[in-house]
């Protein structure tokens, strides 16, 4: 992709092989704006299952799934699942960066790339992110990719007892190209 900071970011599909680096990251993540849905512990089994399971979702058509690599190290990963029933237009980013790379860009680069790319091979019209109030660097991220701070669903999300507001962000196709 770019280098930033003298770090060179990539943005690359999952390969069978990053596997025990996928198990790691997950197993390392700070949990604490993340769905209950990711297991933990993250064990090899769950990495085989989420590489299968997002090759098939890219072969349909339902979304996309990238690593981001910085100096060729797994450093995060980032996608976009395509909604169902009459959201169909609309894709849900979610993305994770290793807390050793936080803090220089490169979730704010990533996204911006990341969404282009989605927009060019998905027939999308927007996407969407939902981010737990809290979160203040993610909303950051998405805020400086041009993301439009759409709403709050007051007391959305219950995350390890505590009950906070859900910031929900859209960017549409057009604003994506600037």
């Amino acid at each position: 992709m770019e280098k930033l900071n003298q770090v060179k970011i990539e943005l690359r599909p999952f390969a069978p092989s990053d596997r025990e680096a996928l198990t790691q990251l997950m197993n390392g993540a700070d949990r604490r704006y993340l769905s209950d849905r990711l297991p933990s512990p993250y064990t090899l089994d769950s990495a085989d299952w989420w590489l299968e399971h997002i090759a098939q979702e890219e072969k349909e058509g339902k979304g996309l799934f990238r690593a981001i690599a910085a100096d060729g190290r797994l450093a995060g990963n980032i996608s976009v699942e395509r909604k169902e029933d009459v959201y169909r237009l609309d894709g849900e980013l979610g993305y994770l960066l290793d807390r050793s790379f936080w803090g220089r860009g490169i979730a704010t680069l990533a996204v911006g790339h990341f969404c282009r790319e989605v927009f060019e091979r998905l027939n999308l019209e927007r996407i969407t992110a939902a981010v737990y109030a809290p979160n203040i660097a993610s909303c950051r991220v998405l805020e400086k990719n041009g993301f439009s701070l759409e709403g709050t669903i007051r007391r959305g999300v219950v995350k390890n007892g505590a009950i906070c507001d859900l910031c929900l962000y859209g960017l549409l196709r057009e604003e994506a190209a600037r």
